[in-house]
């Protein structure tokens, strides 16, 4: 099962947004996430957030919150554990990332980008409210084929 997380940084309404068009063969190409990464052998959750997002952003945070856990599963590719933070305390300026564009996006215009599907239920909690979520996604292609939501 591998192991990775994603962050959204949060100023003034926004979420700082990845634009997935650079890397060649990616499975993101095209769809705007969160960022972040797989962790490294012996990496908590939290500490790959702060690594990866300073790597793709140059940007250091100084808090977080956990906001939920995603298990996702689609065909012909390994299972994963994805860790999904908020931040809303942090230094830095922003950097070229090499995966893509990034850009402060306003919270009530996220949904109008390209989105995989599972993330807008996600986002939607993070936007509406505080709820920790666990869900569990299963992808065929582009489509969920079944899904199971928990919010505690």
């Amino acid at each position: 099962m591998v192991v990775s997380t994603l962050c959204y940084l949060e100023k003034d309404d926004k979420y700082l947004m990845l634009l997935r068009n650079k890397k060649e063969h990616d499975v993101n190409e095209g769809k705007w996430i969160g960022v972040g990464g797989k962790c490294e052998k012996g990496e908590s959750p939290e500490g790959c957030v702060i690594r990866e997002t300073f790597e793709e952003t140059g940007i250091k945070l100084e808090n977080l919150k956990m906001r939920g856990v995603l298990t996702f599963s689609s065909e012909g590719w390994e299972d994963e554990y994805i860790f999904v933070f908020t931040s809303d305390k942090f230094s830095g300026s922003i950097t070229d990332c090499n995966e893509g564009e990034l850009r402060w996006i306003d919270k009530d215009k996220i949904m109008d980008l390209n989105l995989w599907d599972g993330d807008r239920i996600f986002l939607k909690i993070m936007l509406e409210s505080d709820e920790f979520f666990s869900i569990k996604l299963s992808y065929k292609g582009d489509e969920i084929v079944d899904q199971q939501l928990y919010t505690y």
